[in-house]
């Protein structure tokens, strides 16, 4: 038997050192992978917190943008349902005109004016101008009013106003609406007239 030319079969046999290397080689790209899907959960978390955060800030804008929009809204329809009432039971300021007129009358009117002539300028000029202060106050009470109801048409859609706001808003048009009439009716001496004096 000639043992030179036999040669030496391939068994294919893995040795323990490239079992080992294919091991390595294996853990070390899980390790990466992990890594690298634990950075990605990580910056998905940073940007759900961002838009979380933006959305609650965005929210509390809204909310506070409503409150304030309702507390003016609010102090408007007061003011409006206090400037009604004024027209109707008169201020300081409708004596003082009516004052002041009176004083007019009574400086340019003639010691030889007949009593007519004297108790229209010492007494219906003066009324007049009372009627006149009311009916300011009311057509102010009138226009505020009407804003307070007809701001949410100019506001965010869908968006009413609180139902306290708008009984005052609606109490304001009410009492404006009728001390103009008043105020009309007195400045025209439809509801009292001027008393007449004897022949």
């Amino acid at each position: 038997m000639d043992t030179k030319n036999a040669a030496t079969p391939d068994t294919g046999t893995v040795t323990e050192t490239d079992t080992e290397t294919d091991t390595d080689t294996d853990t070390d790209t899980d390790t990466k992978a992990v890594a690298t899907a634990d950075v990605v959960d990580v910056d998905d978390d940073r940007h759900l917190d961002t838009a979380d955060t933006d959305a609650d800030e965005a929210h509390r804008g809204d909310d506070s943008a409503a409150e304030r929009s309702v507390i003016g809204a609010g102090a408007a329809a007061v003011v409006g349902a206090g400037l009604g009432v004024a027209s109707l039971t008169g201020t300081w300021v409708s004596r003082v005109v009516a004052e002041r007129q009176m004083l007019i009358g009574q400086i340019e009117t003639a010691q030889s004016a007949t009593p007519a002539q004297q108790i229209s300028a010492l007494y219906g000029d003066a009324w007049h101008m009372t009627a006149l202060v009311n009916g300011a106050f009311a057509v102010l009470a009138l226009l505020v009013g009407l804003f307070v109801l007809a701001r949410p048409a100019f506001g965010a859609p869908g968006r009413t106003q609180p139902v306290w706001v708008r009984s005052f808003a609606w109490g304001a048009v009410a009492l404006g609406a009728l001390g103009l009439l008043i105020a009309g009716l007195m400045y025209s001496d439809v509801l009292v007239s001027l008393p007449k004096p004897g022949s």
